[in-house]
């Protein structure tokens, strides 16, 4: 391993401070690039020349928001999302929750994060059974004001003014949202005597399914006013199920949720 002095290195700065091309000094005093570049480097920075990173602006504050990609992306949260920071990280991350049998749901949710977030990576964390779509931003905390310590069905979950106001210019997107992180599309089957026969009578339903008492309010609240009727299914003395059943509500939602694939 070659040393190189005060000297020389005050040289080197010197000619790099008048112009001069990295690989040209590089090659005149016979040391590696990467030492040329890195000495200069740290050169600038002490003399506080380094350009600064400006960090990308905030989707909501800066009023670049794709309001529909939020309202799906608002709904995932609420149900399979959570927002994380510990001292290792410069920054909070958003985690989405994906199955890994879902991978069409996976790039729906991919395409809402890339959206609203445009200036910030995405990737995909491996997990047993599932997939963590994660991307990190210093904006997540003005994003999403829902998160707080504690799980979600233990403390109160309520949209702010303008969060709301997003949802009533796209609720079919918040519901689908929802559903595609808590809900299913099922079908359900039933007898019933038809000319003195028993037969089999099949029909699909939507169900959304949350432990929270303010989000399946959030859910039922947009159903109203969209005018989807639903129903209670209390199970075991809970009533975490939210169906939607009848004929023509289930097409409705069929045209603008789908089922998860």
């Amino acid at each position: 391993m070659n040393f190189h002095g005060t000297e020389v290195r005050q040289r080197v700065l010197t000619l790099l401070r008048d112009g001069a091309r990295n690989a040209d000094v590089a090659r005149q005093f016979n040391i590696p690039l990467g030492t040329i570049g890195y000495w200069k480097h740290a050169d600038r920075a002490k003399r506080g020349e380094c350009p600064g990173r400006t960090p990308p602006p905030c989707p909501r504050c800066d009023g670049n928001l794709d309001r529909p990609a939020y309202a799906y992306l608002l709904g995932l949260y609420l149900g399979d999302g959570h927002i994380i920071q510990n001292r290792a990280m410069r920054s909070p991350s958003l985690s989405i929750t994906c199955d890994e049998s879902r991978p069409g749901l996976m790039d729906e949710c991919e395409n809402a994060m890339r959206s609203v977030f445009p200036h910030n990576a995405v990737c995909r964390v491996r997990r047993k059974g599932c997939r963590d779509l994660k991307l990190h931003s210093m904006h997540l905390w003005c994003l999403f004001p829902q998160h707080g310590p504690g799980k979600k069905h233990e403390r109160t979950i309520a949209l702010e003014p303008w969060q709301q106001e997003i949802v009533d210019a796209h609720p079919w997107e918040f519901i689908r949202g929802l559903v595609h992180s808590d809900g299913c599309r099922i079908t359900n089957w039933t007898t019933r005597m038809v000319g003195g026969e028993r037969k089999r009578y099949e029909y699909p339903r939507y169900f959304f399914t949350n432990v929270s008492d303010d989000i399946r309010q959030l859910y039922t609240d947009t159903l109203d006013k969209l005018g989807i009727e639903w129903t209670h299914c209390t199970r075991n003395g809970n009533p975490y199920n939210i169906s939607v059943a009848r004929k023509a509500y289930v097409a409705l939602m069929d045209a603008h949720v789908g089922p998860k694939h």
